[in-house]
């Protein structure tokens, strides 16, 4: 799922030049320089969650391996024909392509939501680590139900996780994503070997046998919603909901000769999203045959969703190194990236010391076990919120001609603010988040409703100068 680790020479020149130009033509990239970068960004510290957490729903083997697999194939879409489509027509960065149409004000609000939530994934993603690294301390894991820090020991090894990542993201991205780059073929190797140490223990000899592990679904966990079908394949579209309809790879693929390089993110859904979550749902299914587990569900509580132990009990130390890398190699540039989109708002601020308060503020998220056990609805609230905003992108350029406005306003009227995308967010949030709540209503299954009348609202507000001056 991560977004970030992002291949080195793409991403050495996003981070530092073209910023407010397009790419000129001797820097395009062919498609293999991303097939390499979503291979290894999508198999990352999140999938070791992700894949548990699925299993906690009380989803069936139907819903969970055909819903996956028609879910990443709707994202591998939205990539091709929305975000590389636009990419190589601009060939600009998203932020830049916003600030155009919306007004450097409008962006800055946008910056400091993407920076934020950025710090609670990363937050997740050191709670990851933190699981490897407090097995040889004998620390408490966390529960799936616990929203708290349970004990000093978690404390002093988050903390400590915490300052190391942000210190070295702070001194900048290339060692970051080499170190990224070096890593993503163990983390890989050890999904696919998790799961086939999994297979082992889970007596699993047919095809027959692995598909009964789900069967035909159960309750879910205390505090755990049904999934069905629908549930998995529409989150699973939406996992990286910011990334495609939301246009943030519009400043990855901007790099791209063709559009069609964005076939490539077939990689990364297929490698990470669909082998390694299901590899660490096994993880998981072996764990739930231990008597810690079979205890716990009798009394009526959820077993613990803790990565490293489930990694070690699979493949010894390799395995809970595997999970402190993947946590790594996803917090560290997500900080990198938090602490850029900080920049923005306080631009005289140097890159090391806003990334340091990104650091700061991820680590002080990581303290906190919810945002990694609530994974799946923090994903979901993720896409939610910034998906809509790439709606205004995508609609503007498809329907902007047809509907009669004018084409990036916010710099040929030099206006800070578009109120007419303002409010076509607000309204589209407001209302589809209104419905979830009040109804009880999946939240991933508003995100398409949200983007698609944002989009609208768009197109309607912008020809009101009411809206739009």
């Amino acid at each position: 799922m991560s977004q970030y680790n992002i291949d080195e020479e793409i991403e050495e020149i996003a981070g530092g030049e073209f910023e407010r130009e397009p790419v000129p033509q001797s820097k395009l990239k062919s498609w293999k320089s991303f097939l390499g970068m979503y291979a290894g960004e999508h198999a990352a510290g999140t999938e070791f969650v992700i894949g548990p957490l699925f299993l906690t729903t009380g989803v069936s083997a139907f819903d969970l391996i055909v819903g996956l697999l028609l879910g990443n194939l709707l994202a591998v879409l939205s990539w091709r024909f929305l975000t590389a489509e636009i990419a190589v027509k601009y060939r600009l960065t998203l932020y830049y392509q916003l600030e155009k149409i919306v007004g450097k004000n409008l962006v800055t609000v946008y910056n400091l939501a993407n920076g934020i939530l950025f710090c609670f994934l990363a937050g997740a993603m050191i709670t990851v680590s933190a699981t490897a690294v407090g097995i040889p301390f004998d620390m408490e894991m966390p529960k799936l139900t616990d929203t708290m820090p349970n004990g000093i020991t978690w404390i002093v090894i988050v903390l400590a996780i915490g300052a190391v990542i942000s210190l070295i993201a702070a001194k900048g991205y290339e060692t970051v994503s080499k170190a990224a780059n070096y890593m993503s073929p163990i983390i890989v190797l050890a999904f696919l070997a998790s799961g086939i140490v999994a297979l082992r223990d889970l007596d699993v000899n047919s095809f027959a046998d692995f598909w009964n592990i789900w069967g035909e679904g159960s309750e879910p966990f205390p505090g755990q919603i049904k999934y069905t079908f629908w549930h998995v394949m529409i989150w699973s579209w939406f996992a990286n909901a910011a990334m495609h309809v939301g246009m943030s790879d519009l400043s990855v693929f901007r790099f791209a000769k063709k559009a069609s390089s964005g076939w490539t993110t077939a990689a990364g859904m297929y490698v990470g999203h669909y082998m390694a979550w299901i590899a660490a749902a096994l993880l998981y299914a072996v764990y739930l045959k231990s008597p810690e587990a079979q205890a716990a569900l009798s009394d009526g509580t959820a077993p613990t969703v803790a990565p490293g132990p489930l990694a070690y009990n699979a493949l010894g130390i390799f395995g809970a190194i595997a999970v402190v890398l993947a946590g790594w190699t996803t917090a560290n540039p997500t900080i990198y990236r938090a602490g850029l989109a900080f920049q923005a708002i306080i631009p005289k601020t140097s890159t090391f010391w806003v990334t340091i308060i990104a650091g700061s503020v991820a680590t002080l998220a990581g303290l906190f076990p919810a945002f990694a056990m609530k994974l799946l609805d923090f994903v979901a609230l993720y896409g939610f919120i910034l998906a809509p905003m790439g709606a205004i992108i995508v609609f503007e350029h498809f329907y902007g001609k047809k509907a009669n406005i004018i084409i990036d306003y916010a710099e040929k009227m030099n206006m800070k603010f578009n109120r007419a995308v303002f409010w076509a967010w607000a309204i589209s949030f407001g209302v589809c988040y209104f419905i979830s709540v009040t109804f009880d209503v999946f939240l991933s299954f508003m995100t398409l409703p949200a983007w698609l009348f944002c989009g609208l609202l768009f197109l309607l507000f912008s020809k009101k100068k009411t809206f739009s001056s």
